[in-house]
Formats: structure tokens, C-alpha cells, sequence
């Protein structure tokens, strides 16, 4: 195998690759990344047998051929390699070593056969449907940080991915939880998705798939069964299995009565929470919300360091109520808010609260309440 690519190139795609190989593997042939040259191109792959990431850019290639090295080593040889370098990559079949040359820099590199590098096999994909970037983006964005980190409870450690609502009205929706908030987010109905499998798409997964939406004007085509899910955006395709449990049935959590409306400027609560936070203990993080016609008391008591306390001026119209949240929790949920109104729905101290854009957007979140 001989080929010859452009630094910039191979540096973007092997960053989109890498990342994929976990730093500590028992099995090295996992530490490796396979590179494949034949017609012009050049294609690298990496798994970690839950994920695969697979990229092809443009390459001249004198010879074909494929070989596997270890991926992070190769990542950054090229990123120190200086901007503009013509790299040619150069493997003999009978030496397992890969060369790589650029000016006057030259590097050879161990390589492991490229029969031992398993092939995460999608399988049958029953169901296929294209995504604007932008949508795919904004799903991940607004439910990816409720996602649980509990291994336990492993199928809280994703995104459920499933259609709602009925006739006409159906959504592609995306929910995630852990138990303490939870975030739900209704995007239309794309073509082909009507009828799919309810998937939990793994919390690895969901990360590189953001990180992979480099142009928000793109389309992303997704490919999806019960066991696997394939996402092809431009020149990569990432396929991964998926979380093998059933999402709990989360309808149940999101309040229907909370009657008692609170609507704040988004940007003044976030601050005030933040502000209010600072004295919280890190084991606690209890923040407390005393509600009153047109004002809002936050309020933190830690009794090692000291208290704080900030009013804000509400629309608050419903019996006076004292309740309390996680701050962090709090922070996270007001972060989502994409208007500059968020409105908070309560019922009492002990029940849920729902969180929303005043504009909505097709988003809801809950919180749970904490004593304080």
C-alpha cells in the first residue's frame, strides 16, 4: 500500500475516528484504527465493539492495500506534522510497519493484520429516514444532559428515540432521564420513520454523533432495527448497537395539574440560581424557591460557610409556595431554555415540576423536588 493525502484531511478525519478507541484496551487490536486505501481514497475505521466510526476522504494511491495502526499514536504524529504537509503512508506486506513521510520528517509505526480488526456488522436495517443537521443537533442538545450516568440502571444511559402522538400528529421525539430530571423533546414526523422500533441510542453514541455535525445546513440519513443503528453523515458513517432494555414508561412522570404558574425572565433566574449556589455544599446543592404574588425568594442555607438570598420580581399569581431543587439540576434545565421566558409549572413541595419554553418549541422538562 502506498498513498499520499493532505495533512488537513487526514488530520479531520483521523480526529473524527480516534475518538472512538478507548485509551486502555485489553484487546490491542481495539487500539488500533484500520486504514484502507484502494481508488483514489483512503478510508479509516475505528470500533470498540459497541461503535464503529468509518470516514473516507480523497486520496492519490499508488498501490492499494489496508493495514491497522494504533490510533491515537497515529493521530498525533499527523497533528504535529506542520500545516500544508503532503503525508504519504507507505506499508510492505511482508514488514508489518506502516511508514509515514512528510518533508523531512519520518515516523514507521508497529501494525497489526488487518483480518484480526473486527466488523461491526449493521445487519438488516429496517427503517430509514433523513434528518437536518441542525434537528438532529438540537434533539442531542436539549435531552443529552438529563441522560442517566448509572450503570445499574443501564437503560437510563442513552436517548430514547421513538415516535409519538397519533395520526396526523406524530413526532419523532427524544427523551432522556436519571430519575431526578428529565427532558423530552417533539421534532416532525420524518418520512420513513412512521412504524420504527422505540430505540435507546447509547450516551458514547449520542456524544459522537454531535461532535460529528461539523455543517448545520447537512442531512443526516439514519438507518435503524431493534439491535443497531447507522448514521451517515457526508463522508463518515458511524454504526452502533443499541442499549438492549425497555425505556420506563416516562409519561407517568411528566405532571398533567400542576396548576400554580410562575414565568421569569430566563437569563435573571439562571444568574440569581448561579449567584444564590455559590454558598451551597457540594454534597447538598439545595437551592430554595419561596413564591409569593409577583416575587420569587431564592434562597441557599449551608451551615459550614453561610447563607444567601436574591428576590426576583415574578409572574406569580397562586398561593404562596416554598420549594427546593438541586441547583445544578435547576442550572442544567434553565440552560435549555432557548427563549428568554421560561415558565415554570409547580403543585406542591413534594411533586414534580414542568419546565418550559414560554414559546414551548416542541421541548418539556421535569425536576424533581428536594427537601430543604
Amino acid at each position: 500500500m502506498k498513498v499520499t493525502v493532505e495533512r488537513a484531511q487526514l488530520l479531520k478525519s483521523l480526529g473524527h475516528v480516534h475518538r472512538v478507541v478507548e485509551r486502555r484496551n485489553t484487546i490491542p487490536i481495539l487500539g488500533n484504527v484500520l486504514v484502507r486505501a484502494e481508488n483514489a481514497r483512503l478510508s479509516l475505521k475505528a470500533t470498540d465493539l459497541d461503535l464503529e466510526v468509518t470516514e473516507t476522504l480523497a486520496a492519490e494511491s499508488t498501490t492499494s492495500g489496508s493495514t491497522t495502526v494504533p490510533a491515537h499514536m497515529f493521530y498525533d504524529i499527523v497533528r504535529k506534522l506542520p500545516d500544508g504537509a503532503q503525508i504519504v503512508l507507505e506499508a510492505d506486506g511482508d514488514r508489518s510497519v506502516l511508514a509515514i513521510r512528510a518533508g523531512r520528517s519520518r515516523f514507521t509505526l508497529q501494525t497489526l493484520p488487518e483480518n484480526d480488526f473486527p466488523d461491526l456488522a449493521a445487519g438488516d436495517l429496517t427503517h430509514s429516514f433523513t434528518l437536518g443537521a441542525a434537528e438532529m443537533k438540537r434533539l442531542i442538545d436539549r435531552t443529552q444532559f438529563a441522560i442517566s450516568t448509572e450503570e445499574t440502571r443501564y437503560y437510563l444511559n442513552g436517548i430514547y428515540l421513538h415516535t409519538a402522538g397519533n395520526g396526523k400528529a406524530q413526532n419523532l421525539r427524544g427523551v432522556a432521564t436519571d430519575g431526578h430530571r428529565l427532558a423530552q423533546i417533539d421534532l416532525p414526523l420524518p418520512k420513513g420513520a412512521a412504524g420504527m422500533p422505540g430505540v435507546i441510542v447509547p450516551r458514547k453514541t449520542v456524544g459522537e454523533v454531535q461532535r460529528l455535525i461539523e455543517d448545520n445546513e447537512a442531512e443526516i440519513k439514519i438507518e435503524l432495527s431493534q439491535g443497531k443503528i447507522r448514521f451517515t453523515i457526508a463522508d463518515v458513517v458511524l454504526i452502533s448497537k443499541l442499549i438492549d432494555g425497555t425505556f420506563p414508561d416516562y409519561g407517568r412522570v411528566i405532571p398533567q395539574n400542576n396548576d400554580k404558574e410562575l414565568i421569569v425572565e430566563k437569563k435573571d433566574f439562571e444568574a440569581a440560581v448561579d449567584r444564590v449556589s455559590t454558598i451551597s455544599s457540594e454534597r447538598g446543592r439545595a437551592v430554595k424557591l419561596a413564591l409569593s404574588a409577583g416575587k420569587l425568594v431564592l434562597s441557599v442555607t449551608n451551615p459550614d460557610s453561610g447563607s444567601a438570598t436574591e428576590e426576583l420580581e415574578v409572574e406569580y399569581a397562586s398561593d404562596p409556595l416554598d420549594i427546593g431543587f438541586n441547583s445544578r439540576y435547576l442550572l442544567d434545565i434553565a440552560a435549555q431554555i432557548e427563549g428568554d421566558v421560561a415558565v415554570l409549572k409547580l403543585a406542591d413541595p413534594g411533586s414534580p415540576t414542568l419546565v418550559q419554553d414560554k414559546d414551548s418549541k416542541g421541548a418539556l422538562y421535569v425536576l424533581m423536588p428536594m427537601r430543604v
